[in-house]
């Protein structure tokens, strides 16, 4: 496994792999703290590619002011143990004055799905994402990127950017990975405490409750139905849970028909943890 520390070490590195029988390669870009989930965008990435590459860089302009950018985790000796592991073939971990050189004055804006909910809990959040996920895809130059569904309003945002810009990357978006009570694995599950832990399972509780229900309104009283309850805990603040459409981020109607992303967000004591789940409405049966 190759360890690049710098943009000029991985170009060396990129190099290597021009020609007529380039291998195909797999980007999955993360900020650390590597657990479950991570491994299982690595080893799809291993299934779709020839070579793969992971970035492991705390993104500071995704982080806004007292967000938790300084306590984020950043175990890098343990991150790279996973890598070696799971066979990654190159890592990127660059630092902050290599990947924003002084003098940037450039940043995306997101746009308008990039404002709603996550965006509008986190202003400037996903310009943020964008423009460091466009960094590495130009200095990377993979014909894949590895996403998680976890980070459904990132996930989109993202497939809307190559889409405009026309970026020759295939976004694959990997399913959520989830503890054996059913939380949603995130880096930030480590700030928990045991109490906290069992508060916030009834995020993925009221999705699990929600997905069984073939309406929207339905679904919406069955969540609200456990995240009500979970409010009644001093440790718990709902930000927002609605449904909406996954490719806009806008709310859908109460009659909808098809597939629609039950979005939850909520903080846990100090702790703010999103999740996620995609149901499929059907047509009432009198229609």
């Amino acid at each position: 496994m190759k360890i690049t520390q710098s943009i000029t070490e991985y170009n060396a590195f990129r190099n290597t792999l021009e020609g007529p029988a380039a291998p195909r390669l797999a980007f999955v870009p993360t900020m650390g703290a590597l657990h479950e989930g991570h491994r299982s965008l690595i080893k799809l990435g291993r299934s779709l590619g020839d070579v793969v590459a992971v970035s492991i860089f705390v993104n500071p302009l995704q982080f806004g002011p007292g967000e938790d950018y300084a306590r984020y985790p950043r175990p890098l000796d343990d991150d790279l143990e996973v890598c070696e592991a799971e066979g990654v073939d190159v890592v990127l971990v660059p630092s902050v004055s290599d990947l924003y050189p002084p003098g940037r004055q450039i940043t995306l804006d997101a746009g308008a799905l990039g404002s709603v909910l996550e965006g509008r809990s986190r202003p400037g959040h996903f310009n943020g994402v964008l423009t460091v996920v466009l960094k590495w895809f130009n200095i990377v130059r993979p014909q894949i990127a590895i996403l998680g569904q976890k980070d459904a309003q990132q996930l989109a945002c993202i497939q809307r950017m190559v889409s405009d810009l026309n970026i020759p990357v295939e976004i694959v978006g990997a399913p959520i990975v989830r503890e054996p009570d059913g939380l949603a694995i995130s880096s930030r599950n480590v700030f928990l405490t045991a109490t906290e832990r069992s508060v916030a399972r009834s995020i993925s509780a009221a999705l699990e409750k929600a997905a069984t229900q073939s309406s929207v309104p339905a679904a919406r009283a069955a969540a609200y139905e456990v995240l009500d309850r979970a409010e009644a805990e001093p440790c718990f603040q709902l930000d927002y849970a609605t449904i909406v459409n996954p490719a806009t981020f806008t709310e859908v109607a109460d009659d909808h028909v098809g597939s629609a992303t039950f979005v939850v967000a909520a903080r846990v004591g100090d702790t703010r943890l999103i999740d996620n789940t995609i149901i499929t409405f059907s047509p009432p049966p009198w229609s």
